[in-house]
């Protein structure tokens, strides 16, 4: 099969040859979006001296020298350490845009124009480039300029508002969501431009940001209060419109049930030997669940803490009601499920030894994904790059690292 080459440029980490952006303030977003990909992607950014990538210093816990953040979310890219404020280290990414497909970029707005490196620079010499720009709430509007953070964004746009116990506070999702989800929606609006490219010949400024990312994600909680202007609140586990939609505690643990239809119902009842709640009228619908939602999950619970998760999940086995015990981290490893759909890759990384990291959520029927290689050592790949990807030779390469246009940090393999 074919590939597109990306590029990423991070402003804190170094550069990235196959085409995903990252912005300084947003340390999730473009590793997910560059993870999604099947080959390579090359980091360039203009970063402090030996910093890189904020997330290297998320910790502990650490892998060897690495943060386990930062190894999670970047495996099979290059890295280079340029200097895009130097107008050589700007004029290498020009000539890498020339021969990419994709560039993505998260620093704030504006601040790539300055080197001369917009949208509206690169696609004059690379018309065919897709430049997708990465940021906290948009290209353009009141709040533009400010840095974005996936916590922010998550409380701005209302999703730490749904987020936690009924009666309790808000409560930050317990992975950066936000930052997923924004990474995700660019993927696909990267994919999208490439297929109109193969109709138009011409690239496209893609526009994603956290702020619509997650408002986007609201969906239905987004739709109550449009059409009803009814304000939302915190569920716990359970859910606004459906009953029984929740976790309940065990004997042991917790378990959740989601009975998303009457039929349903009927059969968690029988499970729980219940009958006589499926046959009471107050519960024959949803919409009537719903509002005797409160006796009803007395009842539920009761009977769901009299024995353990286990054996519940036995008893619902074959019922077509779907159900679920809350994991610790170390029970979702232990999964036979988990491994089976490939979810624990382990890696070679030059300076931790051996690293295992969460794996691809797809899988193809025609192809098997190669083996992926580790999260790169800042700098690790500036002179490949230079030389196998632009052709420079070594006395302009030398030139480069004597006028700290360029960084080489050398690894042992």
């Amino acid at each position: 099969m074919s590939y597109h080459s990306w590029l990423s440029l991070n402003k804190m980490t170094g550069n990235m040859l196959s085409v995903v952006p990252r912005l300084r303030r947003i340390q999730l977003i473009s590793p997910r979006i560059q993870m999604s990909r099947l080959k390579f992607t090359t980091t360039i950014g203009n970063q402090p001296q030996g910093a890189g990538d904020d997330t290297r210093a998320w910790g502990p816990p650490f892998v060897g020298q690495e943060s386990a953040y930062f190894i999670s979310v970047n495996r099979n890219k290059k890295s280079m350490a340029v200097n895009l404020k130097d107008p050589r280290g700007a004029r290498i990414i020009t000539e890498l845009a020339e021969v990419c497909d994709v560039l993505v970029e998260n620093y704030l707005p504006g601040k790539l124009s300055k080197m001369g490196l917009s949208y509206q620079d690169l696609a004059t010499v690379a018309p065919r480039l897709i430049y997708c720009s990465i940021s906290g709430y948009g290209q353009t509007g009141p709040q533009s300029h400010k840095p974005g953070y996936d916590s922010i964004a998550s409380a701005i746009s209302g999703m730490m508002h749904i987020t936690g116990p009924e009666n309790g506070d808000p409560v930050r999702p317990g992975v950066a969501m936000t930052d997923l989800a924004t990474g995700l929606y660019a993927h696909g609006a990267i994919l999208a431009a490439l297929l109109q490219r193969q109709k138009t010949g011409k690239g496209v400024h893609i526009d994603c940001n956290l702020l619509s990312s997650q408002v986007a994600c609201l969906t239905h909680i987004a739709s109550n209060y449009l059409n009803t202007k009814k304000e939302a609140k915190r569920w716990g586990t359970a859910h606004e419109s459906i009953v029984p939609y929740q976790g309940f505690k065990t004997s042991d643990g917790f378990l959740v049930v989601a009975a998303g239809n009457d039929q349903q119902f009927v059969k968690v009842c029988k499970v729980l030997s219940l009958d006589n709640l499926a046959d009471d009228p107050k519960y024959k619908t949803n919409t009537l669940r719903v509002q005797h939602r409160e006796e009803l999950l007395q009842a539920l619970s009761k009977r769901f803490s009299e024995d353990t998760t286990d054996e519940w999940i036995r008893r619902f086995d074959g019922t077509g009601v779907p159900v679920g015990p809350i994991n610790n981290i170390q029970q979702v490893f232990s999964d036979p499920q988990v491994s089976h759909n490939g979810l624990i890759l382990e890696m070679e990384h030059p300076t931790s030894g051996t690293i295992q990291v969460p794996g691809p959520a797809v899988r193809f029927s025609n192809f098997e994904f190669d083996r992926p290689l580790p999260p790169p050592v800042i700098g690790q790949h500036t002179v490949q790059v230079l030389r196998d990807t632009l052709g420079y030779n070594d006395d302009v390469i030398h030139e480069l690292l004597k006028l700290k246009t360029i960084e080489q940090h050398e690894v042992q393999l």
